[in-house]
């Protein structure tokens, strides 16, 4: 452990990290600004709210966790199982963009829609991983 009380981290978890908080803060601001019509296509039709509503709040949050990975090295284990959640927990809106066969972002196609099904597993893992300790 570093005399910051900071656990070190490998470059490749630290690259990995950065670009997972860039990533989240880039797809947060596209939430809110230029792609808010893109993403309601995201919002399954049994969401109980106004799916603009659901896109705004989504963005926030992703905005929020991408500047705490940055900011908040003390807390990034634990940041990093939040996002991991998060991307659990939009999971159904990917699915329902399959399955209620919604285009957007340029997937136009049952293939493409499943082919970014493959992965949101793949977003889990990078933040359990970027965001723990190296062995």
């Amino acid at each position: 452990m570093a005399r910051t009380g900071i656990a070190p981290s490998s470059t490749a978890r630290t690259i990995g990290r950065a670009a997972l908080a860039a990533g989240l803060v880039f797809a947060g601001l596209s939430h809110l600004f230029w792609a808010r019509r893109e993403f309601r296509a995201q919002v399954p039709t049994w969401v109980p709210m106004d799916a603009d509503a659901v896109v705004v709040a989504s963005g926030a949050v992703e905005v929020g966790l991408g500047g705490a990975l940055l900011v908040l090295p003390r807390e990034r284990r634990r940041i990093g199982w939040i996002v991991a959640a998060f991307f659990v927990a939009i999971f159904p809106g990917n699915i329902a963009q399959f399955t209620e066969k919604r285009a957007a972002f340029g997937l136009d196609s049952d293939r493409a829609r499943g082919i970014r099904l493959l992965f949101q597993p793949l977003l889990v893992a990078l933040a359990i991983w970027s965001t723990s300790e190296p062995r």
